[in-house]
């Protein structure tokens, strides 16, 4: 039987890597939160946001109740001038978490958001607009550099998040990633909004990667705003605005199903719930509650 933890991330309460509008709630605010809402675990969030001495962050973690599960670390792989610098950021999360948390995983990613093209068409990405084969080939080779150097130096495991508005949105740029990297090294973050955004079935890629996945990211994709995406062409920014990634259960994914396949198989990692909180949803609380409740009535 499987022992599934469910955690949160920052990012629900408006600490995000991009430079969106709105005012992120202290540290202190966001664990106290999540905790008060059900979750026993959290991402890092954005570098500083949480203590960076271990001591600080353990004591705080303790102090709510919660385990570290992983954390963010965005690196544009595409350039290979990018590989060493993103490596060497990668090991010094990666040290924080393996001082304060046990087999926490470095999520990495491409650096989403920044290449005009890929963020215009997010959510409807051609093949022409991706990697060329020689841009695949440093693409990947930097991936598994970084994660060859936190394996190295802290022991600990990374996973690769697809994101939609980077070079690794659709299903077939998942699968190109995977089958360039190698399976010892680098993981996959399966994270079921992206790849339902990006033009993909979650429970196919669940089907189709089994032991690769090894860490999950529950988030949800409202499929109405993401066909107004596509039909008007919005930018990937004017549809997380607009709330391509609604609360648990009111988009397309198929959690129950989902669970039902994690259990089955005896996945006993963890489920991190990522909402983007927009106006008129409420206040980040009322949205993680919310999620929290929608997780427990199907057995979470």
């Amino acid at each position: 039987m499987s022992r599934i933890r469910v955690a949160n991330a920052p990012c629900s309460w408006g600490v995000l890597e991009f430079d969106l509008d709105g005012q992120a709630s202290g540290g202190e605010r966001v664990l106290s939160e999540m905790a008060a809402t059900g979750f026993v675990g959290t991402e890092l969030g954005d570098w500083g946001f949480l203590p960076t001495e271990p001591p600080a962050l353990k004591t705080m973690l303790d102090r709510h109740g919660l385990g570290m599960v992983g954390a963010f670390v965005p690196v544009a792989l595409r350039d290979p001038a990018a590989h060493e610098p993103g490596a060497e950021a990668a090991v010094k999360v990666a040290r924080l978490l393996a001082a304060v948390a046990e087999a926490p995983f470095v999520v990495l990613a491409d650096d989403n958001g920044k290449v005009p093209e890929r963020t215009a068409n997010a959510g409807r990405i051609k093949p022409a607009q991706g990697l060329s084969d020689a841009e695949w080939t440093v693409f990947a080779a930097g991936a598994n550099r970084v994660a060859a150097a936190v394996r190295k130096e802290t022991g600990l495991r990374t996973v690769f998040h697809h994101h939609c508005a980077g070079f690794v949105e659709t299903p077939a740029e998942v699968a190109t990633l995977l089958d360039r990297t190698d399976p010892d090294l680098v993981g996959l973050c399966l994270d079921m909004g992206h790849y339902a955004f990006g033009g993909g079935n979650p429970m196919e890629a669940l089907e189709r990667y089994g032991d690769r996945i090894r860490h999950i990211h529950f988030k949800d994709c409202e499929p109405t705003v993401a066909a107004r995406s596509r039909a008007e062409n919005w930018d990937y920014f004017t549809s997380v605005g607009k709330g391509v990634f609604c609360e648990l259960g009111l988009g397309s994914v198929p959690f129950p199903a989902i669970l039902k396949t994690l259990q089955q198989r005896g996945f006993d990692g963890w489920v991190v719930v990522e909402q983007d909180v927009l106006p008129g949803m409420g206040t980040p609380l009322e949205s993680a509650r919310r999620n929290r409740e929608y997780l427990a009535r199907i057995g979470l």
